[in-house]
């Protein structure tokens, strides 16, 4: 008896218009090395142990979600079982992925490449059933392989009855195991594997990434929305194709392409100019104005943390432009040119107590019952200290200077106008300018130059620091804008192999020993020593006088 007859009608059957769709993370999943983005130095290094025949027992692949660890591993099982399309090839960086082996694998329905997922099979029961099975040879492949995947869930009763089999497998045994917690997996473990780290893909990798999913999606992404998905994934690239997937659906809906805007208001970010708006506000010291462009922020759903975000991002970018660093091709051109404007007009204090109050705001805002209030809050506290004097200017003041001038933050909304100063002269000798850093509160720099810097020439504003007791790195540039700051000059810092004179701490232990041999040779003093032999000479004038 049919459905009809009992007087049911029929469901309607949806039609099947041909494949199910497959969402961009796994349709564009790396089918070979090249494939892999950002990891060059890790396919390098495999690709020479295949051309040596130096191919590791067990390998552990490490990294942030998405940068390709678990494809990374279907690639080893690939290249490690690949026979090539006549069947008679050896292990290859370069899999064929036409012969059955590769087919198989990149399918997941290889008998003899496992995969186990370990937050599912955390026990020693899972881990015993391998190493049962690793005792018997591969069925089909050259090689037999299991690839564990978040091998850090294991418990430590699993790691332990792994360790015996991990340390001598038998020979046609392969061992890939993946984690994002490298720190969780026992030493005893790490101690037994080659350990590749996958790094975070860089944001222009994976905005380059994406344009060429979307050219083969037939869709049109505008560059600047391309680069806010490839900020957004934060290095992964499976978390950016999720993202890339969602804007293409949403502009369908809208009937365009991905557009900025769209993707923008898709993730809930604040739009970037509005953000160089709110930033010239603050730093002009309009606090209505600031006040009302957060308002509107919100208003638009934009979260206040994310707004705080946005301006450290923002004043990160300046600070990087005023060291001097390459521009960002992910950068747009009128936030390239806002963020060389200021770095002309802001200092590094300046800039290094916006980026504490911002930050500040930004930890206050993240645990605040009332974040819109917090995040004002923190844009008032930063509108009242920029009329402030920075700490060098308020040690002066008190020491009995002249008084310190508010210095005004300019605005990058406009051009700022040039100002003609006059310029300082320079101190004529090293010993004076250490000196001077320390009057201008840069004591802990002053201290470390005093003690460990050898000058080979000093010719104002050049300085060649001995290289025989070199100075670490983050000290010369740490120098170099320390000097920029307190001279308004640029300053040009290098290092030579030649001996250099005596450091300012030799050279004042030098006088003070001079000083004390002159003491001691005073007939005064030798008669005293003469007559209390036990006595030393622990102070003299000259010494307290230098103190």
């Amino acid at each position: 008896m049919t459905d009809s007859f009992l007087g049911l009608d029929e469901p309607v059957q949806p039609k099947r218009t041909g494949e199910a769709y497959r969402v961009l993370a796994r349709k564009y999943r790396p089918q070979t090395f090249q494939a892999l983005i950002g990891q060059e130095a890790m396919v390098r290094t495999l690709e020479n142990a295949i051309k040596r025949d130096r191919i590791a027992h067990a390998f552990l692949l490490t990294g942030v979600r998405g940068v390709g660890k678990t494809s990374t591993a279907r690639l080893i099982a690939k290249a490690l079982n690949c026979i090539g399309p006549d069947g008679s090839g050896d292990p290859t960086i370069d899999p064929c992925s036409v012969c059955e082996p590769c087919r198989a694998i990149a399918e997941g329905r290889h008998i003899d490449v496992i995969e186990m997922d370990a937050a599912s099979h955390t026990g020693i029961d899972d881990i015993r059933e391998i190493i049962e099975a690793s005792r018997y040879a591969a069925v089909s492949a050259r090689y037999k392989v299991y690839i564990i995947d978040e091998v850090h869930m294991l418990s430590k009763a699993a790691f332990n009855g792994l360790l015996k089999t991990l340390e001598e497998p038998p020979g046609h045994v392969k061992f890939l195991f993946a984690t994002t917690e490298v720190n969780k997996v026992p030493v005893t473990v790490l101690s037994r594997c080659q350990r590749f780290d996958l790094r975070r893909i860089p944001a222009d990798k994976l905005a380059a990434h994406f344009a060429s999913v979307s050219t083969q999606e037939g869709v049109v992404a505008e560059p600047e929305a391309l680069a806010l998905i490839a900020r957004a994934a934060e290095g992964s690239a499976r978390d950016g194709l999720s993202i890339l997937d969602q804007a293409i659906a949403h502009a369908d809906l809208e009937g365009g392409g991905v557009a900025a805007a769209a993707v923008r208001d898709m993730l809930g970010l604040s739009d970037r100019g509005a953000i160089r708006d709110l930033l010239g506000l603050l730093m002009a010291g309009d606090a209505p104005g600031a006040l009302a462009a957060l308002r509107r922020q919100y208003d638009f759903g934009v979260d206040p943390q994310g707004v705080l975000r946005a301006l450290l991002e923002a004043v990160h970018g300046v600070t990087l432009v005023k060291v001097g660093t390459a521009d960002d091709p992910a950068q747009p051109a009128e936030e390239r040119d806002a963020y060389r404007r200021w770095a002309e007009s802001l200092s590094f204090p300046l800039l290094h107590r916006l980026w504490q109050l911002l930050l500040k705001g930004h930890e206050e805002v993240a645990r605040a019952a009332l974040p819109i209030e917090t995040a004002e809050m923190a844009l008032l506290r930063i509108v009242h200290a920029r009329s402030m004097p920075d700490p060098g200017q308020l040690m002066r003041q008190t020491a009995g200077a002249e008084p310190a001038t508010p210095r005004a933050i300019a605005s990058p909304v406009q051009e700022p106008a040039p100002v003609e100063r006059e310029q300082a002269a320079l101190p004529a000798t090293f010993a004076d300018l250490v000196a001077k850093m320390e009057q201008q509160g840069h004591h802990l720099l002053a201290v470390r130059l005093g003690h460990g810097a050898r000058i080979v020439r000093y010719a104002p504003p050049e300085i060649v620091f001995s290289g025989s007791r070199p100075i670490a790195a983050d000290t010369l540039a740490e120098t170099a804008a320390a000097l920029r700051s307190i001279t308004d000059t640029a300053w040009k810092l290098s290092l030579l192999d030649a001996p250099g004179e005596p450091t300012l701490k030799e050279t004042a232990d030098i006088v003070a020993e001079n000083e004390r041999q002159k003491v001691l040779a005073s007939p005064l003093v030798r008669a005293a020593l003469e007559a209390f032999p036990e006595a030393e000479l622990i102070d003299w004038p000259n010494k307290r006088n230098n103190a």
